[in-house]
């Protein structure tokens, strides 16, 4: 049985899963330029392993220094808590288990980028940017995916309210599937 009317919905979803993969694709590169990058300083400072101690460092700078500095750690990867969902394309998801998801992801992502600094030069791990990172993800994926579900499961009902009635056809009969003769075997 065919379904009519169910092609543009299916090309819809596909055209919104490649752009956003295409787009994972780009922030990805960009935020590996930007962090792989060697940096050419005469001192190196310690790795910081220690949580929330770059934080507070960074707020006894004051609070325009530290509202910068932690607004480039949380906007780093934050679009990944878009673009992650956006890639995968389904709109009938637990809500909570695609922040889980999608956070996990962002985690393993910086973890990724932290251990590929350890042999740049110039760059060193800090716990701080990994935190800062994977709340960014978290972050965006709370402002935007579900209001973006929620708005795209509405115009597919609204379009299928639209549409009227779908038809259900059968589809017509082919004829007998052909055989193939079979061919002897030599002794």
């Amino acid at each position: 049985m065919q379904r009519q009317g169910s092609i543009g919905g299916d090309s819809a979803a596909i055209r919104v899963r490649v752009a956003g993969g295409a787009l994972l694709v780009a922030h990805l590169a960009l935020v590996a330029w930007l962090m792989l990058r060697p940096l050419d300083v005469p001192w190196v400072t310690p790795p910081n392993l220690h949580p929330l101690a770059g934080i507070r460092a960074d707020l006894a700078l004051g609070w325009p220094e530290a509202a910068g500095r932690i607004g480039e750690g949380l906007a780093l990867l934050a679009p990944l808590g878009v673009l992650l969902p956006m890639a995968h394309g389904r709109l009938t998801v637990s809500p909570v288990s695609s922040l889980i998801r999608t956070t996990a992801a962002g985690a393993l992502v910086s973890v990724g980028i932290a251990l590929l600094q350890t042999g740049v030069p110039g760059r060193v791990v800090d716990v701080d940017s990994l935190l800062l990172n994977t709340t960014g993800v978290a972050l965006a994926h709370l402002l935007v995916v579900p209001a973006g579900r929620a708005r795209v499961r509405r115009r597919q009902l609204d379009d299928r309210a639209g549409a009227g009635p779908v038809t259900v056809q059968e589809e017509p009969s082919q004829g007998r599937t052909p055989t193939i003769p079979r061919v002897g075997m030599a002794p």
